[in-house]
């Protein structure tokens, strides 16, 4: 296992990049500490596929260098960095028994018969493989090689760290579950370093415990998955992450208070306190829909709303209000009360958040 850290890496697939914009992936500066559990999430073309290559060595950077436990690694070609790579689609040998397939990395590498056995034995557990060791890989459904694949990535104790890339793909979504509870067991168990691409944020949520936001070739947020949630670092982490995302409220300082634009709606501290002094930036509160609370009156931090639509979704209520030419969504318990035509949202000010040109203010 190994700490990877990134030094200013970045890489353009153009000859001579010169704007920002050339670049599929800007400057980036963090480590993947040892034996952690990551997942890079983002939307397609965000740069999540660029970064787990440079990694692997299958890409070299344009800018920067890659460090393996302090080890200077960024020319060094995929064979040379003890990584095992798990790729969206099955790669398998058809011809090999499940044993044979899991056991050929092991074999690759000269280790004694007895140890490959044990070995093999022990991740076919692991993954539900051991009752059918002896079947050809051929004759296995999509789900199944999938797992044999995860099975090769996992089969090797001495590497450096795990890649996968989006390798739930082709798994259907009950297995998806089972496959990530599983990864995270041999995780506690081994602490692989482990780097899980996706662009699903369920699966990034439930099986990593940091998570890095990538957004249009940057890393806009690293940090657990609560930390995501409650104080999203940047707008885009914001609309992403949660379902229904983040309620965003354009505004701007006036007078003595923030005015809520399209709305005769101020309030004042703590935003106000915060906003001083960025008076050209774009600023916006943001709010999750989980912390927004229906109140029959009005108060200092409630916002009029006419409600628009209710939906009971089981567990609970999704409020869609409006507030002047603003729409707002709020996630409601399933028995709370909700007003049919009017109603405030109460604000709670450790919640509520300050965007200011897209980053989190304070």
């Amino acid at each position: 296992m190994a700490e990877i850290r990134f030094a200013d890496v970045a890489h353009s697939y153009r000859a001579n990049p010169k704007a920002p914009a050339d670049y599929a992936l800007k400057p980036l500066r963090f480590a993947f500490e040892n034996g952690g559990a990551y997942a890079l999430l983002g939307p397609s073309g965000c740069g999540k596929t660029t970064l787990l290559n440079i990694i692997s060595g299958l890409l070299q950077p344009s800018e920067g260098r890659v460090w393996f436990d302090g080890i200077d690694v960024t020319g060094l070609p995929p064979a040379k960095r003890n990584i095992a790579q798990v790729f969206q689609f099955p790669v398998i040998y058809d011809t090999m028994t499940v044993a044979e397939n899991l056991a050929f990395p092991l074999r690759n590498r000269g280790l004694p018969k007895a140890d490959i056995e044990k070995r093999v034995v022990e991740v076919a557990e692991m993954l539900d493989l051991a009752r059918m060791l002896k079947r050809r890989a051929s004759r296995l459904t999509a789900d199944e090689k999938q797992k044999i694949s995860l099975g090769r990535g996992l089969v090797r104790d001495d590497v450096a760290a795990i890649l996968f890339d989006e390798p739930l793909t082709v798994i259907d979504p009950h297995l998806k579950w089972l496959l990530r509870r599983k990864l995270k067991e041999v995780h506690a168990r081994f602490r692989h370093t482990l780097v899980y691409v996706t662009h699903d944020q369920n699966e990034a949520l439930t099986f990593a415990e940091k998570v890095v936001v990538m957004y249009e070739g940057e890393v806009v947020q690293l940090g657990t998955p609560q930390e995501l949630f409650e104080r999203p670092a940047h707008r885009f982490v914001g609309y992403f992450i949660g379902s229904p995302g983040m309620n965003f409220l354009p505004c701007r300082l006036a007078g003595d208070g923030i005015l809520i634009d399209g709305t005769d709606v101020m309030l004042g501290d703590p935003w106000l306190a915060r906003a001083r002094g960025r008076e050209g930036a774009r600023l916006e509160l943001g709010v999750r829909p989980e912390f927004l609370h229906v109140s029959t009156a009005p108060g200092p931090t409630t916002l009029p709303v006419a409600v628009t639509r209710v939906e009971d979704l089981g567990n609970y209520k999704l409020v869609t209000a409006r507030l002047g030419p603003h729409e707002i969504k709020a996630k409601l318990d399933e028995d709370a009360p909700v007003p049919t035509a009017t109603a405030h949202l109460a604000l709670a000010p450790q919640h509520t958040l300050l965007y200011a040109d897209g980053r989190l203010v304070g």
